[in-house]
């Protein structure tokens, strides 16, 4: 019968197998960390984005800049209020400064740009039909539920938006309206992660 190994002696022989990372890879390990930094503190505070990015090496550069996109282009999201609408300013800002392809950078903001807008007119629209419906759907529900418990003739007022049933459900038609929305923007954020 074969010898039986422990976990870690199976671990070992993995490790002993993996070859030498590249100078490549130790760079990337190294700076893409780095620039995830700096997009952060570019993001908090008030950091000069370019100047922070020139104290790189030229070498490294390209991963401190692939590093900071990323992070950048995670942290445009929806607009759903006045906060995070500068925030999004703020990290396209940052992501014009980073990206060398200037044109295809204003190109992937146009779409974003327009699916804002999209989401804040026609989004809204679609929320408020949503919840005058919900509400009134609901309302006639619990109304019959309580003419069949309680005397017909007692006239009940319930206060629809503030059942739990009501929330809830209301909660998830906002987040599927969102979602749609949420979506499209995704696709938008990994075409500006990839630009150089």
């Amino acid at each position: 019968m074969g010898e039986i190994k422990s976990a870690f002696e199976i671990a070992m022989e993995k490790v002993n197998r993996m070859s030498e990372p590249t100078e490549e890879e130790r760079l990337q390990w190294k700076y893409t960390p780095e620039g995830e930094k700096l997009a952060g503190r570019y993001l908090k505070e008030k950091v000069n984005l370019l100047a922070e990015l020139n104290e790189f090496d030229e070498a490294v550069r390209a991963y401190v800049v692939k590093g900071a996109s990323a992070i950048l282009a995670r942290n445009i999201t929806l607009p759903k209020n006045d906060y995070i609408k500068q925030a999004n300013k703020k990290a396209m800002d940052g992501l014009k400064i980073l990206k060398k392809d200037k044109a295809a950078v204003e190109n992937v903001f146009s779409n974003i740009r327009y699916l804002f807008n999209h989401y804040a007119e026609q989004g809204e629209a679609q929320k408020k039909q949503a919840y005058e419906a919900l509400k009134e759907d609901l309302g006639e529900k619990i109304r019959q539920a309580l003419q069949q418990q309680m005397n017909p003739m007692m006239g009940v007022d319930i206060d629809v938006e503030k059942q739990p049933q009501f929330q809830q459900e209301w909660r998830k038609i906002q987040m599927q309206i969102d979602t749609q929305y949420t979506n499209h923007l995704n696709e938008y954020i990994r075409e500006l992660v990839e630009l150089p």
